[in-house]
């Protein structure tokens, strides 16, 4: 941004950069678990080409938020040298996966909300978020893309891939909603120009998903229906501390430690 912040605005936005970050690195390494397990080669190769998207974007938003905090902390201290409470990521991307059908269903929900957040990102009044969104869009586009159709071709698949996809979606709906929740740093950046209002993300991202459970043949729970809520605060399922104790052990066990 060309004029100075105040302190409250600065502080909205270190939030909103680590929430960026902390839901891209989280997926991220939910994925690269999967490296090696894909059902088949071709999707083996997909999964870690997302992941891989992912975490470079985690680092460009983990970068800045380090930057905007002015607290001397870079993207690889924010990654591995904070506990669970300070991550700020949706309980969507932290919830584990026991099938592929699962893998799917929490990537389709988070990538189309995520399509359409950034898509409002590319016209931010702030340059640098408006760079990051401009380059992560185009790989997101494609995640999108496939996870969608990945979506249609199972759900519209054999009777028993029908039933994993219906099961994925109505155990992972509840945790849909939190992509949307509105607070006062999502107010805060609306007023501010700086991201889009959250309302107007969720009608596109509810025609979208719409649209796709009908080719899928799926049946859409209750946009309506009652969600979890809480990672953007910091208030976490036992999933994220498991999956955190994994991803920072190496520094942890070895402060300071560098290739």
């Amino acid at each position: 941004m060309s004029d100075p912040m105040n302190d409250d605005l600065k502080q909205a936005l270190t939030t909103y950069l680590l929430r960026l970050g902390d839901n891209a690195l989280i997926l991220s390494q939910q994925l690269c678990k999967l490296c090696g397990k894909g059902p088949a080669l071709e999707e083996d190769m997909a999964l870690s080409n997302v992941a891989l998207d992912l975490l470079g974007q985690a680092r460009l938003w983990l970068s800045y938020a380090g930057e905007v905090e002015g607290a001397g902390r870079d993207e690889d201290q924010l990654a591995f040298l904070r506990d669970a409470h300070a991550f700020r990521n949706c309980l969507l991307v932290e919830q584990p996966d026991r099938h592929y059908g699962e893998t799917l269903m929490r990537q389709f929900l988070f990538d189309s909300a995520h399509y359409f957040l950034l898509q409002g990102l590319t016209t931010s009044s702030d340059p640098r978020i408006a760079e990051i969104a401009v380059k992560s869009v185009k790989e997101v586009t494609y995640h999108v893309r496939r996870s969608g159709d990945l979506v249609v071709r199972l759900g519209d698949g054999s009777a028993e891939s029908h039933r994993r996809m219906q099961v994925a979606a109505d155990d992972f709906w509840m945790f849909s909603g939190e992509l949307f929740a509105c607070d006062a740093v999502d107010d805060a950046l609306a007023a501010a120009g700086i991201a889009p209002a959250v309302a107007d993300t969720r009608a596109t991202w509810l025609a979208h998903v719409t649209e796709i459970f009908g080719e899928a043949t799926l049946t859409m729970p209750s946009p309506d229906a009652w969600m979890q809520k809480g990672g953007k605060q910091g208030r976490h399922t036992e999933h994220l501390g498991y999956l955190l104790a994994e991803m920072q052990f190496l520094q942890r066990a070895y402060p300071g430690a560098s290739w």
